[in-house]
């Protein structure tokens, strides 16, 4: 079965604008063209390919055809960037998905040294980051899984220590006792309502999970300025959590041997991509002095 390439690419840009609207516009042409030509691939597979929300987002065969288009534009790109077709300053732009710890730790220094490639950040906990790959949203992510996503290749980063910690003011009052009794009472930082992190680690200990008292702050920065400001106890990252632990802004709690390594991979397309093997080199590199080995 043959796929017009006209109409593969209105896909991609219905997905990545959100709606047909906006992908006419990207594509200058009218929205009633992007629906006939969605509608024509969609008959031509059999297959419904988007769910018509706001955003549009791709079914499981959406997904299929929108990886296609966007390896198809990669290699367009690097096919006329090898033939000096490319205009003049026209970025390579790469779509990679990163959790946010590592965005605020050790990625982007990743990047200092990329000449000509570009990066679209996707900001996602580790353990989601996949999903994007898999719907084609991005080309690499940096992922919690060591499972490939179909069409995928993995190489293992490393190892992202978290230490247990708390303000000192804010253990005295509410971190007196056992360990495990205090963490499961005693309020809590979380990233996002998705955050089991910090209910894994008391589950370790052999509680429930941690307290329904809790403060959701879905950045890294802010994250860690609340568990310094003593609004609740958290996991934070061993290299965000070392310099306050030395002024005394923070205090460890258990001891050293309580802390949880979430292993890191890089995932990316099996695509013979100049910028995206020089980004993925990159990422590799930085992550071996950043994060823990095996």
């Amino acid at each position: 079965m043959e796929l017009p390439l006209d109409q593969v690419r209105t896909l991609l840009a219905v997905v990545d604008e959100g709606t047909f609207d906006a992908a006419a516009a990207a594509l200058h042409v009218t929205p009633s063209a992007v629906s006939q030509r969605v509608k024509a691939l969609e008959q031509r597979t059999g297959r419904v390919l988007l769910q018509r929300t706001k955003p549009v987002r791709p079914t499981e065969s959406g997904e299929v055809l929108v990886r296609f288009a966007r390896q198809l534009a990669r290699l367009e790109r690097d096919a006329r960037g090898e033939l000096g077709m490319s205009g003049a300053g026209e970025p390579t732009r790469v779509p990679v998905a990163v959790n946010a710890d590592s965005l605020a730790t050790w990625f982007l220094e990743a990047l200092t040294g990329l000449r000509h490639v570009f990066v679209e950040l996707r900001r996602e906990d580790e353990e989601y980051t996949a999903t994007l790959l898999r719907e084609g949203l991005v080309m690499a992510a940096v992922t919690s899984s060591p499972d490939p996503v179909p069409g995928c290749s993995v190489r293992a980063l490393g190892r992202m220590r978290y230490l247990p910690v708390a303000a000192p003011e804010f253990a005295a009052a509410h971190l007196t006792g056992p360990l495990p009794d205090v963490l499961a009472e005693a309020p809590v930082i979380v990233f996002d309502r998705r955050d089991d992190f910090q209910d894994g680690f008391v589950r370790r200990l052999g509680r429930g999970g941690a307290s329904s008292l809790r403060h959701y702050v879905p950045t890294s920065e802010g994250f860690v300025d609340s568990v310094t400001a003593g609004l609740g106890w958290g996991m934070v990252p061993e290299v965000q959590a070392e310099p306050r632990l030395g002024n005394g802004r923070l205090v460890r709690l258990g001891g050293p041997e309580l802390w949880a390594d979430v292993p890191l991979h890089w995932q990316q397309w099996k695509l013979d991509s100049p910028a995206l093997g020089a980004l993925a080199e990159a990422v590799v590199r930085t992550a071996s002095g950043a994060l823990r080995q095996p």
